[in-house]
């Protein structure tokens, strides 16, 4: 939309060349729009007052061409929030070449993944069977799936990437809810990263704009291309501090696993005990090679019971000279 497209030689108000032709119903049937949206955008401030004549109100060609501009900007997905700071910034003369691409940068997917289609067998296929109606409904919520009008066997996957590694991880044996659960607990802590993250750029970065949004074509344009510039670095960094945290906990985990190791080995009570060579040589001679473990495991217990029976039975004994002394 180039910022002469459909106006008069006006921007945001009526003036002396514009020809006040218009009464509401015209304008409604002109630019498409109904009679109510049209008093809905003049309360809202989106469109200009109409001027009086008698007892009508007229309207001229910058009020078609304002409607045409914010059913332009409606199909691109802006808000009407958006859109009437973009037409101020239009009224006041700084042109929407520069913020619309702004604003655009910022929309932007930061990704060159581009959406794919998938057959309800297809999906079937991923998922090694049928995935139940349940798990549909939970990924159609969460967004990785999404039906297509008039299709109910087809879907559009806006993320094959982040659906292949769903279908990798239940191959490897994880449960479907258990990645939908995942993937809510990690979608809130991502979006976490990225509040602040935003946060941190604007302080430091477009913090050198003291009117935000940028005052001018150039500053909105400069703005772009930093805001395009920094993206990827969120990304790099947020790779490189999860690869750390990874190795981090690796390690911690192998440390914890040999920990418990030593611990278990410990109470399991399994010695290795050095006897004379002769003594083997008997033992084996006694009860075969197989026995020797247990003829010794055996023989120390059977010595361990004779102490305990003799120092139960001299304590005993000790106890009855006591008493015949006292």
């Amino acid at each position: 939309m180039s910022e002469n497209a459909g106006t008069s030689g006006a921007r945001g108000t009526t003036g002396a060349t514009d020809v006040d032709r218009y009464r509401i119903e015209d304008l409604a049937h002109a630019s498409g729009a109904t009679v109510r949206t049209i008093r809905a955008y003049q309360d809202r401030g989106l469109l200009p007052a109409p001027r009086r004549r008698g007892r009508a109100n007229m309207y001229g060609d910058t009020h078609l061409s304002r409607l045409r501009q914010i059913s332009d900007l409606l199909d691109r997905g802006y808000t009407l929030a958006s859109i009437k700071e973009l037409l101020e910034a239009w009224d006041t003369g700084r042109g929407l070449g520069g913020v619309l691409g702004l604003v655009a940068e910022a929309r932007a997917p930061g990704t060159d993944e581009r959406p794919a289609r998938l057959t309800r067998a297809e999906l079937d296929e991923l998922f090694g069977g049928s995935p139940g109606e349940a798990a549909l409904i939970e990924a159609v919520e969460l967004g990785v799936l999404e039906p297509i009008a008039g299709r109910d066997d087809e879907f559009l996957v806006p993320s094959s990437q982040e659906l292949s590694v769903a279908a990798e991880l239940y191959a490897a044996g994880v449960p479907l809810s258990a990645l939908s659960a995942h993937l809510r607990e990690l979608r809130g802590q991502v979006e976490h990263i990225a509040v602040r993250f935003l946060e941190f750029a604007r302080e430091h970065v477009f913090a050198r704009y003291p009117v935000h949004p940028p005052t001018t074509d150039a500053e909105a344009a400069e703005a772009a291309a930093l805001l395009r510039r920094l993206r990827p670095l969120a990304g790099q960094t947020v790779d490189a501090e999860l690869a750390r945290a990874m190795r981090l906990f690796a390690a911690r985990h192998r440390e914890q696993r040999r920990l418990a190791g030593e611990v278990e080995l410990s109470r399991s009570g399994t010695r290795s005990v050095a006897l004379p060579a002769g003594t083997v040589e008997a033992l084996r001679s006694l009860v075969g090679e197989e026995g020797v473990s247990a003829f010794v495991t055996a023989a120390a217990e059977r010595e361990l019971q004779a102490r305990t029976l003799d120092s139960l039975a001299t304590t005993h004994s000790q106890r009855g000279q006591l008493d015949q002394m006292g």
